[in-house]
Order: C-alpha cells, then sequence, then structure tokens
C-alpha cells in the first residue's frame, strides 16, 4: 500500500494494496484509533468481496502496514469490539 508516506489516512478514504497473487484490492479505511497511553495512531481497513467476506488490514495514519503482527491483531481486536458496541442507528 503506497500513500506516498506524507498523506494522512482519514475514515472513508480508499487504497488499493497489491495482493500475493498481484491482484489490486481496495480497502476503505473504516476507523483510526489511537493508542492512550503513547499517542500512536493506526488505520483499520475493510475490503468487501463480492460474496460479502470482510477482510481487514491494519496500518500507520500514512498507509504503511504494520510489520508487528501481534499489534496489528490487538489494534483490530479493539475495533471489533468498538464495533460491535455501536448501536446500529449509530448513535452512542
Amino acid at each position: 500500500m503506497d500513500t506516498g508516506g506524507e498523506n494522512r489516512l482519514d475514515v472513508n478514504d480508499v487504497v488499493s494494496v497489491e495482493a500475493p497473487d498481484g491482484a489490486e484490492l481496495e480497502f476503505r479505511v473504516v476507523a483510526m484509533l489511537e493508542d492512550k497511553e503513547d499517542g500512536t495512531s493506526y488505520a483499520v481497513l475493510v475490503n468487501e468481496s463480492e460474496e460479502g467476506e470482510q477482510s481487514f488490514i491494519v496500518s500507520d495514519p500514512y498507509g504503511n502496514l504494520l510489520d508487528d503482527e501481534e499489534l496489528a491483531q490487538d489494534v483490530l481486536d479493539d475495533y471489533l469490539q468498538f464495533d460491535e458496541e455501536i448501536p446500529e442507528n449509530g448513535e452512542l
């Protein structure tokens, strides 16, 4: 994923990612999360297949995929937990 390293991602931004098989997949930013302890920000992105399946990736705020898979999973788990707590009407 390449956003040029200069532009911060924002919710609803769409970025293209090259899959291992060479296909281009579009991922949409669904959340920007910040670690309250150190202020580090992360972007959670989703790709929805034609069959309705969702694939998630986690990046830094500039679109660079996280190298630390455990950290990426922790960020994704936090997002999914938060997403479950939001009522369908979106009001908190």
